[in-house]
């Protein structure tokens, strides 16, 4: 039972990492406020749910949502949250400003903000504090942060042609992981059929993390996957509506739907 409980606690935290690979996943364009639902599954079975409000205008773009595990997953581990970003697209990316995740898993509470300045990440403050790390932790080095995005902006990609959304390593922050994901082009049939362009999606751990950490090292070196994206009608920018994300037990789906 509790090598049981604790294969379904790492799939619900894949599935929240992979939920938060598609919070950007936008079909509309202009200064209107839309609602968009999601939803994780695992065998088929729901594990995961979200609901985001999103907005752009301009160049400036907001995001803010709620996010819980849903079905066989809240049995074993329960989470709720909730999280928003702001910030602009300028030279041909997204630049944060501002960064902002709460959430309750089982009994435990963490809040995260991060503050974006000047390309990269100012300010990083986590309540309760990051726990003590091990001999195998990797420290996170300040030229890690430059350049880096939080989890929802990263992923949302200004380009001039399709092309170029899946030729491009991202830096991802999470207020504790700097990690790069490298985009490369799916083959046909690995492709979503309700996305325009799937992209592969490589997980490569930089700093913020044990080395030697289970979940770090599956999803480096044999996780598979996969990102669907969707141009966001009247701007050159795309960002997520499906994904696929391997787990130890299983592979989880994600789909947006905007209402």
């Amino acid at each position: 039972m509790n090598d049981g409980k604790a294969a379904m606690a790492s799939a619900s935290q894949s599935t929240l990492l992979a939920t938060a690979l598609l919070l950007a996943a936008v079909s509309s364009a202009g200064a209107e406020s839309y609602r968009t639902h999601y939803g994780a599954s695992l065998f088929g079975l729901p594990v995961g749910r979200a609901t985001f409000e999103s907005r752009f205008e301009g160049n400036g773009f907001a995001i803010a949502g709620r996010f819980a595990s849903a079905g066989i997953a809240r049995l074993f581990e329960r989470t709720d949250g909730t999280v928003a970003v702001n910030g602009v697209f300028a030279g041909g990316a997204s630049h944060p400003a501002r960064y902002e995740l709460e959430y309750t898993e089982g009994k435990e509470r963490q809040k995260t903000v991060i503050r974006f300045a000047r390309g990269a990440v100012a300010e990083t403050k986590n309540e309760p504090p990051l726990k003590k790390r091990g001999d195998d932790w990797v420290p996170l080095g300040r030229e890690h942060l430059s350049g880096a995005a939080d989890p929802i902006s990263a992923l949302l990609l200004p380009v001039s042609s399709s092309e170029e959304v899946c030729s491009r390593t991202i830096r991802v922050y999470d207020g504790e992981i700097r990690a790069d994901i490298v985009l490369q082009p799916a083959t046909e049939r690995e492709s979503f059929r309700g996305a325009a362009i799937t992209c592969r999606a490589r997980f490569v751990p930089v700093s913020g993390y044990r080395r030697n950490h289970s979940s770090i090292t599956y999803l480096r070196d044999r996780a598979r996957m996969f990102v669907g994206f969707e141009p966001v009608g009247g701007r050159d920018l795309y960002s997520p509506v499906e994904a696929t994300i391997a787990t130890k037990i299983g592979t989880v789906h994600i789909r947006a739907r905007t209402m």
